[in-house]
């Protein structure tokens, strides 16, 4: 399902402010933070990195660690780490390619669904490519988002140029 609600049909809303958390340090110029309150939340800043879609690949799959969602005890489970771990890889491609590359991104977990948000500075409008080639090579990056994801959508915010790009997976059982 896309669609260009703000937020899901769960409506958790924005965060509240100072929901960063304390700095983590980062890797290759760019900054991490951590919330220790509500959700588990997770930020990574893109400002001056380079190597941006495995270094997002990689501050994903060390949140997925500190969640306890790897190492992963079950097939199924392993399945839902590697699913987040594409989505992230297809939003962060998708802000490198049609976008002037990311800003941030945000991810977050609670006990049901984990959250991705990929910011960039893009005009554009993410959507699947209709109709699906599956044979052709590229325009597959929001079609996999789609399958994967419960929900995903666009977030713009008026007077302030850019979006973002939130994405919604369930947790493993």
């Amino acid at each position: 399902m896309s669609t260009t609600r703000s937020y899901s049909p769960g409506d958790r809303g924005p965060e509240p402010s100072g929901a960063s958390g304390a700095s983590e340090g980062g890797a290759s110029g760019a900054g991490a933070s951590v919330s220790s309150a509500g959700p588990q939340a997770r930020r990574l800043s893109f400002d001056g990195a380079s190597g941006v879609v495995p270094l997002a690949r990689d501050f994903a799959r060390q949140a997925l660690y500190a969640w306890g969602w790897l190492p992963a005890a079950t097939a199924d489970q392993r399945a839902a780490a590697e699913d987040v771990l594409l989505v992230v890889s297809e939003l962060v491609t998708n802000a490198c390619l049609h976008a002037e590359g990311p800003d941030g991104m945000w991810i977050a977990c609670d006990n049901k669904v984990i959250r991705i948000e990929v910011s960039d500075r893009g005009t554009g409008q993410p959507a699947p490519r209709t109709p699906h080639r599956a044979g052709r090579p590229g325009g597959h990056g929001m079609f996999i988002v789609q399958r994967l994801c419960l929900d995903w959508g666009v977030v713009r915010t008026p007077g302030v140029a850019g979006k973002t790009v939130w994405a919604e997976l369930g947790a493993p059982a």
